[in-house]
């Protein structure tokens, strides 16, 4: 990924975390105008936690035990005050609860970039506006209103109607979500016409996944083999960079499976994706959601059995049935 663009999201966490410091800071100062005990109480908790300090230092351990008391003793007093007061808390409210809006977090003793800012990154490099209407296309906005009670076997390939199919989806769709963490949760293969709800649903559990904190990259399937290509030839060093966020990511989306032109050496990379994902090398977990307007047996006479058993083994196929809701709304 580009440095500068890396350079420029580190600037901005850094305002963020400025601006939320000074907001702390200036909520602080008007509640000890209000309660002037608040002051004293933090006062003495900062300087009876140097005095700690010291005391560590000549190791006066009885001494230590003492001050430990009087600091429990003080922050008791203070929750106390806040509680009768009904105070809210004033410690700074950072945007990402993980890293405190630095970007970075500390794992089993190594720093590494927390997941908001590898987000970001994505967003900015691959994900361009794909995921951008996720906002609005989450499980608030999702509505059954759209698919149709009837049951007509011969019309729509199915003894269920549209409501109740798109139901049963929606339920595997949060049990997809709810145990995403587990290796044997299958991943999730979006089959149907076009304007049947399957992008929605890729990014109504996209965005309660970002929520969980996992990272999403979503693809259009002939966009990313594509790229994946013109690396490949140029030897560019972002062949890699790509690559490995493809294979490593928590959640990689791949919409419009079938519209891509296809060869072998599209075929070999779309598989070396499919099959290595579900590996979860390097005991990562990592799941996939694939969406495309072929059904099952095109997919086999497409992409061959090694892609099409991939599917049939290791995901959920969620046929999506239906008329086009684009026409309904």
């Amino acid at each position: 990924m580009d440095n500068s663009t890396l350079k420029s999201l580190l600037q901005e966490y850094q305002q963020k975390r400025i601006k939320a410091n000074l907001l702390s800071e200036q909520n602080k100062k008007e509640l000890y105008k209000k309660y002037p005990r608040l002051e004293e109480i933090d006062n003495n908790i900062n300087l009876l936690s140097i005095k700690k300090i010291k005391d560590i230092l000549t190791s006066n351990k009885n001494e230590i035990n003492n001050i430990d008391n009087s600091i429990k003793n003080l922050q008791a007093e203070k929750k106390k005050i806040f509680e009768k007061e009904n105070i809210k808390n004033i410690s700074p409210v950072y945007e990402c609860k993980f890293c405190n809006d630095t970007g970075y977090i500390n794992k089993n003793g190594k720093t590494i970039m927390c997941h908001c800012l590898k987000q970001k990154l994505f967003n900015i490099e691959y994900n361009k506006s794909n995921i951008g209407n996720i906002e609005n296309e989450n499980f608030s906005t999702f509505s059954f209103e759209y698919y149709s009670d009837e049951i007509n076997e011969s019309k729509y390939g199915m003894k269920i109607s549209p409501k109740k199919n798109i139901e049963t989806i929606k339920k595997i769709a949060e049990k997809f979500i709810n145990n995403f963490e587990d290796p044997a949760e299958k991943n999730l293969l979006f089959i149907g016409d076009t304007g049947l709800g399957k992008t929605f649903l890729s990014n109504c559990i996209a965005y309660e996944l970002l929520k969980k904190g996992k990272t999403v990259l979503y693809q259009t399937s002939p966009v990313m083999l594509d790229n994946i290509i013109n690396y490949r030839f140029s030897k560019s060093s972002n062949t890699y960079d790509l690559m490995e966020q493809i294979l490593n990511v928590d959640l990689l989306i791949i919409d419009d499976l079938g519209t891509e032109t296809l060869n072998t050496m599209k075929l070999t990379e779309l598989f070396t994706i499919i099959n290595s994902r579900i590996l979860n090398q390097n005991n990562k977990i990592t799941k996939t959601i694939i969406s495309t307007n072929l059904n099952l047996k095109e997919i086999f006479n497409i992409y061959n059995e090694r892609i099409g058993s991939r599917f049939v083994g290791h995901y959920n196929i969620c046929k999506f049935i239906g008329e086009d809701i684009r026409f309904k709304k």
